[in-house]
């Protein structure tokens, strides 16, 4: 304790007590317990442990807006006992404890110190986590997502053994997804400034988030947890993160295109894309769309409404190719034989993905349903997106003149 900042304190105040040296020792100890209690509030603690741990390394890692930083560690010793301490944030932040490949999510406010429980087998599931009321609101989203996760799973593995048509793997993708959103919307509509609302925004499916910014309707929650944000925590690093994906999806919104597609290609405004045709070559979206109107789009002939879907495109492109129209079509069936069989008739450039429904092409361009389009300009900038095909032939129409 700094004994100069006591003596000025002492020399300061009025006669009397403190000027009467039999009472200094007592005047020193008052305050040193000021001293020690200020600088126990500005830290919180996270200990607990865990049972049959002996020998195993616990590690405490901070979860940031961009990466996951090891923030401690401890090698657990014959009793599972660990405590972690660390300065308490400015604003709500995220931390987890690992334990090989499980993790235990927490939120950390004014909260001074969370007790966590659990075992080695089941670190991840068997837990309890005391003195947080968000923790326990985050351990409710990280089970949700758990959940939704492993359907999600599920349903992939049935799409592979073809136990399921395309058709029923999008229509029930969608299912388990809303399902996870109806959950997690009154939760978050329940208090938008709590860590538990902006923690159940973030959360993924296979790298992908579940809320998707660029959607009208998600967009409404990250509105909701970013304006509340922005008024309890104006200052930190996670409110002007949120606040910057709001208003940059909402200008892109404004301007009717559902989704942002990032910058990537000598300044054009789309992902580059290079796919096998139908005779195994190699074609550019880059290099077919140089000074044309294009549709990009994302679409699967093992879709019931394939057929019709073609049709449609068939009469536009018919009247309007010798304008300058062409169609860039990326195919996500995994059944490549069938694509070739199936395409073999069509008069535009087709073109698959052998990553089928894991399309990493498919997920830079937000592709949530199919099928869904893009329409680029002449100069290669993407101007709109076709979700509703009725849409179509007005959309290129506009880019044509």
């Amino acid at each position: 304790m700094n004994t100069n900042i006591i003596h000025c304190f002492i020399a300061s105040s009025p006669k009397g007590i403190f000027h009467d040296r039999k009472f200094i020792p007592e005047i020193i100890f008052v305050l040193g317990l000021c001293f020690a209690s200020c600088a126990k509030n500005n830290q919180f603690t996270i200990e607990g442990h865990v049972k049959d741990g002996s020998g195993k390394t616990l590690y405490l890692e901070n979860i940031t807006t961009s990466s996951v930083v090891v923030s401690d560690s401890v090698k657990l010793g014959g009793n599972g006992f660990f405590r972690f301490k660390r300065a308490r944030p400015q604003a709500p932040d995220f931390y987890r404890l690992r334990l090989q490949r499980q993790f235990v999510n927490l939120s950390v406010d004014s909260t001074e110190t969370i007790k966590v429980q659990s075992d080695t087998l089941n670190f991840a599931r068997n837990y309890t986590a005391e003195g947080s009321f968000e923790c326990a609101k985050i351990k409710e989203l990280t089970f949700l997502q758990l959940a939704t996760s492993e359907a999600y799973n599920r349903l992939q593995k049935q799409y592979e053994s073809r136990a399921i048509s395309l058709d029923e793997y999008i229509t029930k993708a969608k299912e388990i997804t809303d399902a996870y959103k109806k959950e997690a919307i009154n939760r978050i509509m329940a208090n938008p400034a709590s860590a538990s609302a902006y923690f159940a925004l973030f959360q993924q499916i296979n790298g992908l988030l579940i809320f998707d910014p660029y959607d009208r309707q998600d967009s409404k929650m990250y509105g909701a947890v970013a304006n509340s944000w922005n008024v309890n925590y104006p200052n930190a690093l996670r409110t002007r993160h949120l606040v910057g994906l709001f208003t940059g999806s909402l200008a892109i919104l404004r301007q009717e295109q559902n989704r942002a597609v990032p910058r990537e290609l000598d300044g054009k405004q789309f992902f580059d894309i290079s796919l096998p045709s139908i005779q195994d070559n190699e074609i550019r979206l880059s290099e077919v769309g140089a000074g044309k109107v294009v549709l990009l789009d994302f679409t699967a002939y093992e879709m019931q409404n394939s057929p019709l879907h073609n049709m449609e495109l068939l009469k536009i492109y018919r009247q309007y190719e010798p304008q300058g129209f062409v169609i860039y079509q990326v195919s996500l069936d995994g059944d490549k034989h069938f694509w070739k069989n199936a395409a073999v008739n069509l008069p535009w450039i087709c073109v698959n993905d052998p990553q089928s429904v894991y399309s990493e092409i498919a997920k830079k361009y937000n592709v949530g349903n199919l099928p869904a389009g893009f329409i680029f300009n002449r100069d290669g900038d993407i101007v709109a997106r076709i979700d509703n095909y009725g849409d179509l032939e007005k959309a290129v129409v506009a880019r044509l003149k």
